[in-house]
């Protein structure tokens, strides 16, 4: 799955109407509501508040994927915007594009593309990111073991996450889902057997 790198925004200009688009992370409808209700604020004179958004994993079916065209023609404004995100495959997000009309009507293509254009502009500019499902492991090891399996996590393909001293020390892994089979031979070899890696459960990383 993919999601957008950050929250940021783009303007564009056609035909003397001026469009911004409002892009941000989200993690529930709630939230992208929120991000809603803040650029309608920040912009009451704009004409039109047009949205997209689409929360969840496309995976599993657990989606949800909305749209509105605020008062443009039906069809025109969110719709296509809610088209650009599924295109690119990006969940967890929700686009507002803000119009303040310039005098000239543009036709229902010219909305279809001024408003997909506006939220292409946006995307481009924050970039994109995979959101890739590990598992969280926890290593807990000797004081006197801790710093070579520490050096030698370092300088594997897994994700050191963390380092805690206490009693013993613990180490925290990210490793992908199809590689725990993988990461188990490896912690193995370079163990001795000797630690047993808990599975604390799922964590989402963002990678390039």
């Amino acid at each position: 799955m993919r999601v957008i790198a950050r929250d940021g925004s783009a303007e564009t200009e056609i035909a003397r109407s001026r469009f911004r688009c409002t892009v941000a992370r989200v993690a529930d409808v709630g939230a992208a509501q929120d991000v809603i209700d803040r650029v309608r604020r920040a912009g009451p004179d704009a004409t039109h508040h047009c949205t997209a958004l689409r929360i969840g994993d496309p995976g599993t079916g657990d989606l949800t994927a909305r749209s509105s065209d605020d008062g443009e023609p039906s069809g025109t404004a969110g719709v296509p915007m809610l088209e650009v995100l599924t295109r690119r495959g990006l969940t967890d997000v929700v686009a507002v594009v803000s119009r303040w009309f310039g005098g000239t009507k543009l036709g229902a293509g010219g909305l279809v593309r001024a408003y997909s254009g506006a939220l292409t502009a946006a995307l481009d500019a924050v970039g994109e990111l995979r959101r890739v499902r590990h598992r969280e492991l926890l290593l807990a090891v000797g004081h006197d073991r801790a710093g070579r399996l520490e050096h030698d996590l370092r300088h594997s393909p897994y994700r050191l996450c963390d380092v805690t001293h206490g009693t013993d020390v613990t180490l925290t892994v990210a490793v992908a889902e199809p590689e725990t089979g993988a990461f188990a031979d490896w912690l193995a070899e370079h163990t001795g057997g000797g630690v047993e890696a808990l599975d604390a459960g799922p964590r989402d990383l963002y990678l390039p």
